[in-house]
C-alpha cells in the first residue's frame, strides 16, 4: 500500500516525517484531472491519498477516475462540490494578484485568513517560507485548477468507509459546518485553521496514522 500526500506545500519533514510520497503538483499538468492522472500513474497498485486544499482536489479527481485504486481518501481543509458563483469569482481576483504580485502578494492577501493573532510565529514564518516557493505560472495554473475543477461530491460519497475529512475549527475556507454537511463523521482539530499540518502536526498525524491503518 503506497501512501501519497497531495499538497499545495512542497514535502517538509517537519509536516509528514514518516512519509516521502508527495509529488510537487505544479508539475503535473494544467487541471485537477491532470494531476490525478499524473499521480495514478506514477504509483502503482491501491493507493491512500491525502489531499490537504489544493491537494485535496488532486485527490477527489483521483476517486473520480479510478476510485478502485483508492484504498482510502483523506481530505484536508478541502470539500468535494465545486465553486459556487462566488467563490468563482474570487478565484479571478486571485489569480490577478497572482499575476500583478507573484507568490508574494498571494501570501500577503491570505496570511490574515490563514492566521490568527494568536498563532505560532514560527509556525507562520515556515507558512510563509513554503508559500513563496511558488512562481507566477505556477500560482495562475493552480487557481485556474482549484476553480475550473468537476464536482467530486457522488465520488467522495461512493468511497463510504475508505473517506475522512479533517477540518481545522477555525478554517476560513472549509468551515465546520459546511464540512458536517458532506462528512459527519469529519475529525475538528481544535485552534487550527487551514493549514492543519503545520498547525497540529502532533494531531494531524495520529489521524493519519489511524487512518492508514484502519485502511491498509
Amino acid at each position: 500500500m503506497t501512501v501519497v500526500f497531495l499538497h499545495a506545500f512542497p514535502l517538509d519533514e517537519r509536516m509528514w516525517p514518516a512519509h516521502t510520497n508527495a509529488p510537487r503538483l505544479y508539475d503535473l499538468g494544467a487541471t485537477m484531472d491532470d494531476w490525478a492522472d499524473a499521480v495514478l500513474e506514477a504509483y502503482a497498485g491501491r493507493l491512500i491519498l491525502v489531499g490537504a486544499s489544493m491537494g485535496g482536489y488532486a485527490a477527489l479527481a483521483a476517486a473520480r477516475r479510478a476510485p478502485d485504486r483508492l484504498a482510502g481518501l483523506l481530505l484536508v481543509g478541502s470539500r468535494p462540490e465545486p465553486d459556487t458563483p462566488e467563490r468563482h469569482a474570487k478565484r479571478a481576483e486571485t489569480i490577478g494578484i497572482a499575476r500583478e504580485r507573484g507568490a508574494e502578494g498571494i501570501w500577503e492577501a491570505m496570511r490574515e485568513s490563514l492566521f490568527g493573532e494568536h498563532s505560532d510565529a514560527a509556525v507562520v514564518a515556515r507558512a510563509r517560507e513554503l508559500a513563496l516557493d511558488r512562481t507566477e505560472d505556477e500560482l495562475v495554473t493552480a487557481l485556474r485548477a482549484i476553480r475550473d475543477r468537476h464536482d467530486s461530491t457522488a465520488a467522495y460519497r461512493a468511497l463510504g468507509e475508505r473517506a475522512l475529512t479533517i477540518v481545522g475549527d477555525r478554517d476560513p475556507f472549509v468551515p465546520v459546518e459546511d464540512a458536517l454537511v458532506f462528512e459527519p463523521r469529519a475529525v475538528v482539530l481544535p485552534e487550527c485553521g487551514h493549514l492543519a499540518s503545520l498547525e497540529r502536526p502532533a494531531e494531524f498525524g495520529q489521524v493519519v496514522d489511524d487512518v492508514v491503518a484502519r485502511w491498509t
